[in-house]
């Protein structure tokens, strides 16, 4: 991928940076959690039980906790560590509350409103290589591959890894480890499949249509899927009320919607796509 910035009818190249060191990195993303990944900050430099984690967070989204590791060569393995540092979560869930609950005293978390089956690890690091792409390559594990590259103008661009095949379940390779074993009982990762093959068949049909129609907004979206589902089909919108402009008669859509942060919109009815689309991308262009 070339880079380059104008200078009137003239493109100069934007070239890439190379980070001096690991906490370079760690540093850019701690101050930025929730600019890039959407998380609260807990702590840095985490020591437990002889392990130190880089930084503990909280995703207020799924209520979970997400460790966050970061590299400067391509010399770890993803698996190894990754497994290491959820079994140390799992095995010591207490530890982890007690340091959310030093820095957000005001609005302290309770054991039972985790939900540890979201937790996960991301690694983020200039470059990975095709073995730790295929490593996480398995439908149940909880752990995240981010490449950031940083260039010349101040330009700083975090990508997601994704492996190239995703279908076995790490339980067909597992057997001799207990740890792995453990974080497989106890983490879920969602898929698409999950949820619809427990949807109706109206809702379901409503998403396939309503998603294709989302994706060819713009070619930065993309399909997370959370554990949360219901009978309904609901989109949350990140746009301030006064943004909006509902299309429908008399703004029948937004009628409930209130000055939260995240907006709520329901669709039951497949003639109200189009001006469902035109509430997305509202909040698309506000983004």
């Amino acid at each position: 991928m070339q880079i380059f910035h104008t200078k009137g009818t003239k493109l100069a190249k934007i070239s890439q940076k190379q980070f001096s060191m690991e906490r370079e990195i760690q540093g850019l993303i701690e101050a930025n959690l929730q600019e890039t990944f959407g998380l609260d900050f807990v702590k840095s430099e985490f020591n437990l039980h002889g392990f130190r984690i880089d930084t503990i967070a909280y995703d207020p989204e799924s209520r979970a906790f997400v460790i966050l590791e970061y590299k400067n060569d391509r010399n770890f393995s993803v698996v190894d560590q990754g497994v290491a540092y959820l079994n140390l979560m799992l095995n010591n869930k207490a530890d982890f509350i007690l340091e959310y609950n030093e820095l957000f005293s005001s609005k302290p978390l309770k054991r039972k409103s985790i939900d540890w089956s979201q937790s996960r690890i991301i690694f983020i690091a200039p470059e990975f290589t095709i073995y730790q792409q295929y490593a996480i390559g398995f439908k149940d594990l909880g752990i995240q591959l981010w490449k950031v590259h940083k260039y010349s103008n101040g330009l700083v661009v975090l990508t997601e890894v994704k492996p190239p095949i995703v279908k076995e379940s790490i339980n067909t390779i597992i057997k001799g480890n207990p740890a792995a074993r453990k974080i497989s009982k106890e983490i879920k990762v969602y898929t698409e499949e999950d949820h619809l093959n427990r949807t109706a068949d109206l809702n379901k049909e409503l998403y396939l249509e309503l998603k294709s129609k989302i994706l060819a907004i713009g070619n930065d979206i993309e399909v997370r899927p959370k554990k949360k589902y219901g009978s309904k089909l609901k989109l949350i919108l990140s746009i301030e009320k006064d943004q909006m402009t509902d299309p429908s008669n008399k703004d029948r859509l937004t009628k409930g919607v209130t000055e939260k942060p995240e907006k709520r919109v329901f669709l039951t009815d497949p003639k109200d796509i189009p001006d469902i689309l035109r509430l997305i991308e509202q909040a698309y262009e506000a983004s």
